[in-house]
């Protein structure tokens, strides 16, 4: 595609679509021309509906933007719609826009594990967006935060992994701006997420390409940003021959120089007492320490931020990575 990537953004004040935004400013060849969000808000300039709460305050180019619906009429005249839309309302306004000729990428859970439909970390499986090349209008799906974190960080030993242990501490922004309640998480974690265990492993096998024996639990903890994950590998390879793995890798974002794209996917925290959300967290790299081996299982400490690595950014990135690949 010759010129800029025009594209419009669903749940666009929410705290994914807020990072969206954040992101396309001044983007080298997406442009955000169109933002929708819920439809008491339609017709409102952005600056007006919006509750901002990424830092930085509101940027200009959207500032006055009027909010327009999630009707596929208002969406036919750009090139991509990128979706933040809660769960609850994404399938209906997805299918919608899909059957109407409207190319989509996804953050909402439902249809992730269609069969036609690609679940996409980039650096990990950006081949499976050769599925919808040549379609009139196509979905694409991103991963669950949790699992675009956790899925980075074992890309480079999938192939040796076997039983999988995944005990998460999640922070309270993965459930939204208004997700948890002040004095249900203060001072506490709860050690449990509706549905959290299941995605997990459900996704991570489709992103891997194969079936995997995966054992979750997921916990909330009273942390702002950055959801960590602490994981049990079952594995033949030396702990020399990991540390050279995951420093090491890279894949084809960071080959093609996509501007969203880490310039180290995961970074090694040599720390004891790391990764920590208010030291080690990135915005689009995974953090990875305390890395052990013993009796054929690896420890590490995964650290990752849930929502620009695990949403917005890797929306964008996808995009990005469509359009290196000449899909769009």
């Amino acid at each position: 595609m010759m010129g800029k990537i025009r594209v419009s953004l669903l749940g666009a004040t929410g705290l994914v679509g807020q990072s969206m935004i954040r992101m396309l400013e001044e983007h080298p060849f997406i442009e955000l021309v169109k933002v929708s969000a819920s439809p008491a808000k339609v017709g409102q300039r952005y600056c007006d509906s919006v509750r901002w709460v990424v830092g930085g305050g509101v940027p200009d180019y959207v500032c006055d933007m009027r909010l327009v619906s999630t009707e596929p009429r208002d969406h036919k005249d750009v090139d991509v719609v990128l979706s933040a839309l809660p769960n609850e309302v994404a399938a209906r306004v997805e299918d919608e826009l899909v059957r109407s000729g409207v190319n989509v990428i996804s953050n909402a859970s439902p249809r992730r594990m269609d069969a036609g439909v690609p679940l996409i970390n980039p650096e990990i499986n950006w081949q499976s967006l050769e599925q919808v090349r040549g379609r009139d209008a196509w979905l694409v799906k991103n991963p669950n935060c949790t699992t675009a974190i956790i899925s980075l960080s074992l890309a480079p030993l999938a192939e040796s992994l076997g039983r999988l242990f995944i005990t998460t501490m999640q922070s309270v922004s993965g459930a939204g701006y208004m997700g948890v309640p002040f004095l249900a998480i203060n001072g506490n974690v709860i050690p449990y997420i509706k549905g959290e265990e299941e995605k997990i492993a459900a996704e991570l096998g489709k992103i891997m390409g194969r079936e995997m024996d995966v054992h979750v639990t997921s916990t909330r903890v009273p942390v702002s940003y950055g959801h960590m994950a602490v994981i049990e590998a079952e594995t033949e390879l030396g702990l020399d021959d990991v540390v050279k793995a995951l420093g090491s890798f890279t894949s084809f974002p960071q080959l093609h120089d996509l501007p969203s794209a880490p310039r180290r996917p995961i970074i090694l925290i040599n720390d004891i007492d790391g990764p920590q959300p208010m030291r080690d967290l990135n915005p689009m790299a995974v953090s990875v320490g305390r890395l052990s081996l013993r009796g054929g299982y690896l420890r590490m400490v995964v650290l990752g931020d849930n929502i620009v690595r695990g949403a917005a950014g890797i929306t964008v990135l996808t995009l990005e990575t469509m359009r290196e690949m000449k899909i769009i």
